[in-house]
């Protein structure tokens, strides 16, 4: 039986813009409907997790309210991270006891430790490892964008960034008996992971694209200034995916050209919500069910480049900082 009064967990801070803490700080008391989960892995989201690091997170909304941890505001000092993975150590005594040793996942923050309860976390599926599960939440985005889609047999496609979740989007789109799957990534190592993923032609975005008609078109760069590439390759009636998150970046769009006429469709996707299109048959665990078949699947594991100790955070987040070439995945690892 672990003490909790005697415990104490590491807690990765974001104090300010580009300044983190890791702390110690005791665990709270175990209730009874409550469990004890020692950290195992956790994911770094290059994305969103470098919009809070820059301080370019908007802050007139929630972290994420749909996630228990998350629901704060987004004001300095602050938790973040909603990818762990780790060990079930002590379960309260309304807990069933069969949840003792089980490796679970859940939306928490970038900690060797977390209380929580039963309803609020995943059983990893029997087999499979943290580091695969890890990739939950980005494989289930990434199943999300391919949903809000819709790819048709024979259509050209277009992802730009390739960074995880567009890696991920791309393997997932390979699936499908496409006429071409044609990638954009400003970092070499990130191309040459999009053809393994099974990308027909991989661009750098100084590159000039042979599709200007495209049927459909992902922006997954984290670039607003993408999305006028976007759109000048997609063609007339086609669907530009947007599922970026800018933050506070803003750019100039260029909606006065072919796309006046174009009767294109821009379309805003985000994994906390179902579209509505979907609701009559789907629910969000059906479709966390498909993320983690295809975890299961395609084992994205491969796509870890770094792994840090909690009391490296800031050098990951430098890393990522500077440009991310050497990065696509960079996980914490818990002792």
């Amino acid at each position: 039986m672990v003490n909790c009064t005697l415990v104490k967990r590491q807690s990765l801070w974001f104090d300010a813009p580009f300044s983190l803490a890791v702390r110690e700080e005791p665990l709270p008391a175990l209730q009874a409907d409550e469990m004890v989960v020692k950290t195992a892995v956790s994911a770094i989201s290059p994305g969103t997790e470098m919009l809070l690091y820059r301080g370019q997170m908007p802050s007139d909304m929630a972290l994420d309210e749909t996630i228990a941890a998350l629901d704060g505001g987004i004001a300095f000092p602050l938790k973040y991270g909603y990818a762990a993975v780790g060990q079930v150590i002590e379960t309260g005594k309304a807990v069933d006891a069969s949840w003792h040793g089980r490796f679970v996942f859940a939306f928490n923050p970038h900690e060797s430790h977390f209380i929580t309860k039963p309803d609020t976390v995943l059983p990893l599926p029997d087999g499979m490892a943290p580091e695969t599960a890890v990739f939950l939440p980005n494989m289930e985005t990434a199943v999300s964008f391919v949903m809000d889609g819709s790819p048709v047999i024979g259509e050209r496609v277009v992802v730009f960034g390739q960074g995880v979740v567009g890696l991920l989007t791309t393997m997932l789109l390979a699936q499908f008996p496409l006429a071409e799957l044609v990638t954009v990534d400003g970092f070499a190592l990130r191309r040459e992971w999009s053809g393994k993923m099974g990308a027909t032609a991989v661009y750098d975005p100084s590159e000039t694209l042979p599709i200007t008609e495209a049927d459909l078109v992902y922006e997954l760069s984290g670039n607003p200034a993408a999305l006028n590439q976007a759109i000048a390759a997609t063609g007339f009636d086609g669907r530009v995916v947007i599922g970026s998150w800018y933050g506070q970046k803003r750019a100039e769009i260029n909606l006065g050209g072919a796309f006046h006429r174009s009767h294109m469709r821009l379309i805003s996707s985000q994994v906390s919500h179902l579209n509505p299109r979907w609701r009559g048959r789907w629910t969000n665990s059906r479709r966390l069910d498909v993320a983690w078949q295809m975890l299961a699947q395609h084992d994205p594991a491969r796509l870890i480049t770094h792994r840090f100790p909690l009391a490296e955070a800031a050098s990951a987040y430098q890393l990522l900082d500077g440009g991310g070439e050497t990065a696509v995945q960079p996980i914490f690892h818990y002792t």
